[in-house]
């Protein structure tokens, strides 16, 4: 017998938690728990070790949900699913700094969220999830000052860089800290920084709903063309084609 995928559910608004208990338990999912804090949740965590946390991000708490983000984050065992009725800059960008499996965006349809469950398990199953977790370009022979900029880097991707900003950090001249940069990775910070840009609006494009055109904005693109240019430049498809191509995928696998 397959054991079925347990689940936690972290939500405060009882109503909303028992809709998402329905529809989960509708797909064969074992919802092990429904908890409305961030400290409930670790400790519910720690002991039942669910497969999968859906978290909503506006917990009316001390601690919110991106605060239960960092602590799974930061254990790396578990992936996690926001839930959050706010699109706004400040709460996408925080958020996103905890790296999580998904967001989903309120109010939401039931297939909504059956899809990002099942497109988040499949992909955490088969250690494919998240391309910015993966810091193989963090070798031995890398200097530990430019990996400390590189770290910088991958945890403030949907900020906006300045070079002269990263060299300030290794107090080296910005010549010689792009020199440098480029000699142990093989590619200057710009075309560094761009990648990782298009390796979280991949991700993004698979996991979620939001639009192409709120995407590039979160993700620190001057504009929606800039980045549509850019994207076709390094995967030879526009954004559209890239999530429709991969989502039908991810699909016939589950």
């Amino acid at each position: 017998m397959i054991n079925k995928p347990t689940i936690l559910i972290v939500e405060d608004e009882f109503l909303i938690a028992r809709d998402i208990r329905n529809i989960l338990l509708e797909e064969g999912y074992n919802v092990i728990g429904e908890v409305d804090s961030v400290e409930q949740a670790i400790e519910f965590i720690k002991i039942k070790k669910p497969d999968l946390v859906l978290i909503d991000i506006q917990l009316k708490k001390n601690k919110d949900g991106v605060d239960l983000g960092m602590f799974l984050l930061e254990r790396d065992e578990i992936p996690y699913i926001y839930l959050t009725s706010n699109s706004e800059k400040f709460t996408f960008t925080r958020a996103s700094a905890s790296r999580p499996h998904g967001f989903i965006i309120k109010p939401f349809r039931s297939e909504d969220l059956k899809t990002n469950v099942a497109i988040v398990l499949n992909n955490f199953h088969h250690k494919k999830i998240d391309v910015l977790r993966t810091d193989s370009v963090l070798d031995d022979e890398v200097p530990f000052i430019l990996k400390q900029t590189i770290n910088y880097i991958n945890n403030n991707i949907t900020e906006k860089f300045e070079i002269k900003q990263l060299a300030q950090m290794t107090k080296w001249k910005s010549q010689h800290f792009q020199r440098l940069f480029t000699k142990y990775l093989g590619i200057t910070p710009y075309q560094y920084i761009l990648i990782k840009k298009i390796e979280m609006a991949k991700a993004l494009l698979v996991e979620s709903d939001i639009q192409t055109r709120q995407i590039s904005f979160e993700i620190g693109f001057a504009s929606h063309s800039n980045f549509c240019a850019n994207f076709k430049k390094l995967t030879d498809k526009t954004p559209q084609e890239y999530r429709k191509i991969n989502k039908v995928k991810i699909y016939r696998n589950l």
